[in-house]
């Protein structure tokens, strides 16, 4: 299969990257991954016009880096969103990213499964519940197969992410 791994952190090398490229390293033993970090691509936030529902290919009146997102999941048999958690949401770049995924051009991907990262320093028992549920929607809306979570709390600086979150992640890599 083909993951891509759609990472939501601008800071490399932070928590969220830790446990994306665990997950990577598990899935790798058999599947082709790809990491796409918001943090190499410049996506601007969906303006909601609707011209792609138009437009020959369903391209975006926007010229910026999303048309090469755009072409990975394409091919995607699995899409899996890590993110930081900032006041319970995913990450701005990382929703500007999904968000402009409205658009008929996704009824072209082949993805069948989504799978969910996230890491929040605080340690809230409901930390996550917000994302949760948009994650549920999406999966009943496209009728995609859940993958799975890692769901990290207490992560705040560079590298609190646990040892046995990490191995939570390359796990659920390997089950792909």
């Amino acid at each position: 299969m083909n993951i891509v791994i759609l990472v939501g952190s601008m800071r490399k090398g932070g928590n969220t990257d830790l446990l994306a490229t665990a997950f990577a390293d598990g899935a790798r033993k058999h599947h082709t991954v790809e990491i796409v970090s918001v943090a190499d691509y410049q996506v601007n936030p969906c303006i909601g016009c609707n011209t792609c529902f138009e437009r020959e290919g369903h391209q975006c009146c926007q010229k910026d880096d999303m048309q090469v997102i755009y072409e990975k999941l394409k091919i995607a048999d699995v899409i899996v969103v890590a993110s930081p958690v900032y006041f319970y949401g995913i990450s701005a770049q990382l929703k500007a990213m999904i968000d402009r995924l409205h658009t008929p051009m996704r009824n072209e991907f082949q993805t069948k499964k989504l799978a969910l990262l996230l890491v929040g320093a605080a340690s809230l028992p409901d930390l996550f519940d917000p994302i949760i549920k948009q994650y549920e929607m999406v999966l009943r809306f496209f009728r995609l197969e859940d993958g799975g979570m890692v769901l990290v709390r207490g992560a705040k600086e560079k590298g609190d992410v646990s040892q046995e979150a990490l191995q939570e992640a390359y796990r659920l890599g390997e089950t792909m």
